[in-house]
């Protein structure tokens, strides 16, 4: 079953959204939380991650990667690492909590990446500073949309198991 949940998050990402609100950081959260192996709950989202880019980037949009796309899968990984945090603690503050400090942590690391590039900005303090106020309007979107989706994903998932609870005891 957690598989779909990986599955849905990189299909709905495909699908026409505002900018920055997609699944992709809850899914790494969620995956991190929920996963039996730790391994795995980083791999499978980060392979899902990987393959949906060569979708969107290469298909949708014609383009090739940029050599900053690593930075970006960087922040997702410790977006799941944050989920290991969750593992057996599992509730709307900590939810809500995770979700937010993934979204900082890809936010300083993805935005880290696109200042490093040295394309868009100057590989110095003032370009740093440059870079990450330029993208403060897109955070909100992210922090939105991490939010929504984290609470779907785990709310689901919490419904579905007590569901299943009250199935099993029928």
């Amino acid at each position: 079953m957690l598989y779909l949940y990986v599955f849905a998050a990189v299909l709905l990402r495909l699908l026409p959204h505002p900018w920055n609100v997609t699944p992709l950081g809850a899914m790494f959260l969620f995956s991190g939380a929920t996963f039996r192996r730790k391994w795995q709950s980083l791999a499978i989202p980060l392979a899902a991650l990987i393959i949906s880019d060569c979708a969107v980037i290469r298909v949708l949009y014609g383009a090739h990667f940029s050599w900053f796309m690593p930075y970006d899968w960087a922040g997702f990984l410790l977006v799941g690492l944050i989920g290991w945090a969750l593992r057996d603690r599992i509730s709307p503050a900590s939810v809500i909590s995770g979700s937010l400090a993934g979204s900082i942590i890809f936010f300083v690391v993805s935005n880290f990446g696109v200042w490093a590039s040295g394309t868009l900005y100057p590989l110095n303090l003032s370009g740093l500073v440059t870079c990450f106020t330029a993208a403060i309007p897109f955070f909100g979107n992210t922090a939105v949309g991490d939010l929504f989706f984290a609470a779907v994903m785990f709310g689901s998932y919490q419904w579905i198991a007590r569901w299943r609870s009250v199935a099993v005891q029928a």
